[in-house]
């Protein structure tokens, strides 16, 4: 049986792992796993990804998990907003910030997937995918 919410699954495969302190992650390859990836990296929550592929031959996303020292996490938690059942759209001039700025919002908009940040400076709304603080 298919996975009803792949983004989800790759949270909490990030979150689990971070907790647990390991270097590295797999998730699915989607598209939509790539570039939420791309903006956690250019954000600096995580060190790197690639593309590898698994046991079972199947392309997987090896995600590099980002730790400043031996107690501390880059990643303190990492939130689902929008679900499958329970979509999340904003306007331009509406989008929230995560802990008064310190964390950030990623959202899929016209534009790509972006951070809130740059869909303020770009004036656009879009679905607001999860928030990392």
């Amino acid at each position: 049986m298919g996975m009803t919410d792949p983004i989800a699954d790759m949270l909490t495969r990030i979150r689990n792992a971070n907790k647990a302190r390991f270097k590295t992650v797999n998730v699915s390859m989607s598209k939509m796993n790539v570039n939420i990836s791309k903006v956690l990296k250019d954000a600096g929550y995580i060190n790197n990804y690639d593309k590898v592929k698994s046991d079972e031959g199947q392309q997987m996303l090896e995600i590099i998990l980002k730790y400043p020292d031996a107690k501390s996490k880059v990643i303190t938690n990492i939130k689902r907003i929008s679900k499958p059942g329970r979509r999340i759209y904003v306007p331009a001039d509406n989008i929230p910030k995560v802990l008064n700025g310190l964390g950030i919002s990623i959202l899929s908009t016209s534009k790509g997937v972006v951070t809130d940040a740059e869909a303020r400076e770009l004036n656009v709304g879009g679905e607001i995918l999860c928030n990392v603080w």
